[in-house]
């Protein structure tokens, strides 16, 4: 048979089952029963949208009011200006508002790549290993998560300030010392998560590569690495926001103007003078979350996928 007759024979039979296929056709459902199989839905999909975009609509509107008040009653407040922006940006001398915005980004995003890599070494040990201690150090690690972290701050005060007379770079007022007291209360939490993440993978994977000649160094970075990277993006990005807006540690450690974080800085540039400049810290809240939105359109994939491995066994 030619190849042409073989191509027609396929045409047909192409066209013969086109031809008996079920066509799909949609009914239109009545409005009340749309309303009640669907349609309250989409009525709790659109309050939960507008209950998280109201306090942006209200920061913006505070942002571009001439009034420094947070209680406008309009929308657009008349005489909408971007003068507390200039305010924030163009005067260095009052408010090294980018230079505090910079310090925070940069540390959120040390400790949080630094904190995920600890962890995650952690967390493999205490995954794959078997040894004397391992449940004790745990149990050790669970244990120190219960109390509180305001009850460690006379504590990390005077070690950092003694740590200070010998390494001036890791003391008090220094962004390497607050970054080392971040770290050492982020690893106990995360080792339990991200522990959890490796549990779920095969062990038959790990012996595999053995078979093969793989070290234990060698599985954790080519084989679990890899298959717990959704994880280690959530693990990161929860990290990179706390330490971000973070506070009370940060108020207590720095005090120089131009070691201070974008939260700490913020509230002392808005509430000197003895006045509340409401507009100025709507403005800036605005601005700093800008990197927070772009980190999370950067890891987004991830961050899906992390939050739903394992929800759907495949």
């Amino acid at each position: 048979m030619a190849v042409s007759d073989r191509t027609t024979l396929v045409d047909r039979a192409a066209r013969l089952f086109s031809r008996n296929e079920p066509k799909i056709t949609y009914q239109r459902l009545p409005p009340g029963k749309w309303m009640r199989v669907v349609g309250w839905r989409h009525l709790v999909a659109l309050l939960a949208v507008a209950f998280s975009l109201f306090p942006i609509v209200w920061m913006v509107s505070a942002s571009i009011n001439p009034l420094d008040t947070l209680s406008g009653s309009q929308l657009i407040p008349d005489g909408a200006t971007l003068d507390n922006y200039r305010d924030i940006i163009e005067n260095p001398e009052a408010s090294p508002f980018i230079t505090w915005l910079w310090a925070s980004w940069r540390i959120a995003l040390i400790v949080g790549l630094v904190s995920v890599m600890l962890t995650a070494m952690a967390a493999y040990a205490f995954s794959r290993f078997r040894f004397t201690g391992r449940r004790i150090g745990l149990m050790s690690l669970l244990a120190v998560q219960v109390f509180p972290q305001f009850l460690a701050f006379v504590a990390l005060f005077q070690m950092l300030r003694q740590m200070g007379e010998v390494f001036p770079a890791m003391g008090l007022d220094t962004h390497l010392g607050l970054m080392l007291v971040y770290l050492g209360g982020a690893i106990g939490v995360n080792t339990f998560l991200i522990k959890g993440f490796m549990d779920s993978v095969p062990t038959s994977l790990d012996e595999s590569a053995r078979v093969d000649g793989a070290s234990p160094s060698t599985i954790f970075w080519r084989i679990i690495m890899p298959l717990i990277r959704p994880a280690l993006a959530v693990i990161f990005i929860i990290q990179f926001v706390t330490i971000f807006g973070e506070f009370v540690l940060a108020r207590t450690l720095l005090n120089s103007v131009e070691n201070l974080t974008y939260a700490v800085g913020l509230q002392t540039f808005t509430l000197a003078d003895f006045a509340s400049k409401w507009g100025q810290l709507a403005a800036g809240a605005m601005i700093g979350a800008i990197p927070i939105v772009v980190t999370f359109l950067i890891f987004q994939r991830a961050i899906v996928s992390g939050l739903t491995q394992g929800a759907v066994k495949g």
